[in-house]
């Protein structure tokens, strides 16, 4: 355990977003499942409020006291070729799941960037690359092991209405030290990244483009401000960059995406076959720690393309559809599966407590614009720094789903001893 004044706290307790850090009273580095054990009876048997990080890039709040329990130690991971699933711990990243699968011919539903956390990623929802084709990353969850607020471990099924809270409830309903998940069978992608000065008109030809294709082809878009410094990879210019992950025959691929590459001159284009283990470089997203403010809508659909023109921060649209509108496994509480696309602004690069009033003008301002279209709900996921209050996680959920996770807090977690997190609250 580590106290304020110990040596290594500093270092223990921060993560991966640097907008904002917990600040616990102490710190659990757990190594082991007996050792999240431990941290969770101390703070029960004190009353003292747990929250949990692996690695910290979707920090909802950050935490001014109680307890705090790292899991980064806790990374293993262990594949099954037999029955194509993964068992893996608590603190493992995409990455190690990615090069472990991949021996076998099979892919977990990772998403953007491989250095984010499995198990907070997943228990959120998980947004991922073969999101279209194959939903949901919780879609994928077959068992999990946890340790609940009355410090009991437990192995939990989808026979259980726990493992249907936990399952898109996040960190609400205890400590999850590893997942059991089913993998899928892919080895290489149709995919990469294009990049186009023509950012409008790559806007309209990319939303025009989603309107009929098919479910094997998961796509975004977003617009970069880069700054005029060197180490940008383009400085000083205001970028569209077109995500593609198309599982399927590589020349259909091609076709598919002839419509993208005729938008004009591409300044990259790096579309083409590629191993699974090689699909970061799809987004290409941050690999070191920053501070970022993000706010998202949700859409019914996506009529209008001026809303994301000119705005100071990046946009990003995802599309979304085809299997995520359906759960594909286990029932679990996931919401708002009826949106066709994700539209995020994003102001990347802030210093440790930057002031957010500041920038929600402008945030403020797109959702605005959008809102004939957006469908009200929100991504858990998508809600950090500041912007994972009480009415925020409520629309993350369907409004039948909120009111039973409530009523399961109620039994599970009385005291709401882990709310250092997306809180959901006890009836």
């Amino acid at each position: 355990m580590l106290f304020k004044n110990d040596s290594g706290y500093d270092d223990e307790r921060q993560g991966f977003q640097l907008l904002a850090a917990h600040r616990p009273d102490l710190i659990v580095p757990a190594a082991t499942a007996e050792d999240v054990r431990r941290g969770v009876a101390h703070a029960a048997s004190r009353n003292l409020p747990v929250a949990v990080q692996a690695t910290g890039h979707g920090l909802p709040v950050a935490a001014a006291e109680g307890v705090l329990i790292t899991t980064k130690r806790m990374d293993g991971v262990t594949v099954d070729p037999a029955t194509a699933t993964a068992r893996v711990e608590a603190g493992a990243r995409w990455q190690e799941v990615i090069v472990a699968a991949a021996r076998h011919g099979l892919a977990p539903l990772s998403g953007s960037s491989p250095g984010v956390g499995v198990v907070s990623y997943t228990l959120g929802g998980g947004l991922g690359l073969l999101a279209r084709q194959y939903g949901y990353a919780a879609d994928q969850v077959r068992a999990l092991d946890v340790v609940t607020a009355d410090a009991e471990p437990r192995h939990v099924t989808p026979d259980d209405d726990l493992f249907w809270a936990l399952v898109g409830g996040r960190g609400n309903f205890g400590v999850v030290t590893a997942l059991e998940i089913s993998l899928v069978p892919v080895r290489r992608l149709y995919g990469g990244a294009l990049y186009f000065d023509q950012v409008e008109t790559a806007l309209r030809t990319w939303r025009d483009w989603t309107h009929a294709l098919p479910d094997e082809m998961t796509s975004s878009i977003a617009v970069i401000p880069f700054p005029d410094v060197p180490q940008a990879p383009f400085p000083g210019r205001t970028v569209a960059h077109v995500r593609i992950a198309f599982n399927g025959d590589p020349e259909e691929g091609e076709e598919l995406v002839r419509p993208l590459r005729a938008i004009g001159p591409r300044l990259a284009d790096t579309v083409g076959e590629l191993p699974y283990t090689g699909t970061a470089a799809i987004h290409n997203d941050p690999e070191h720690p920053s501070g970022y403010f993000a706010t998202h809508s949700l859409l019914r659909a996506l009529p209008e393309v001026e809303p994301l023109l000119g705005v100071r921060g990046v946009v990003e649209v995802r599309h979304l559809g085809g299997a995520l509108t359906k759960p594909q496994g286990a029932p679990n509480s996931v919401g708002n599966r009826d949106a066709q696309y994700l539209a995020a602004v994003l102001s990347p690069g802030l210093p440790p407590g930057a002031d957010l009033a500041a920038l929600r003008p402008a945030h403020d301002a797109v959702a605005d614009a959008l809102s004939p279209w957006a469908t009200g709900g929100q991504v858990l996921n998508f809600l950090y720094a500041g912007n994972a209050g009480p009415e925020q996680v409520r629309r993350a959920y369907e409004p039948a789903d909120y009111d039973r996770l409530t009523r399961l807090k109620t039994e599970w977690d009385p005291a709401n001893l882990f709310r250092m997190n997306h809180n959901i609250p006890p009836a």
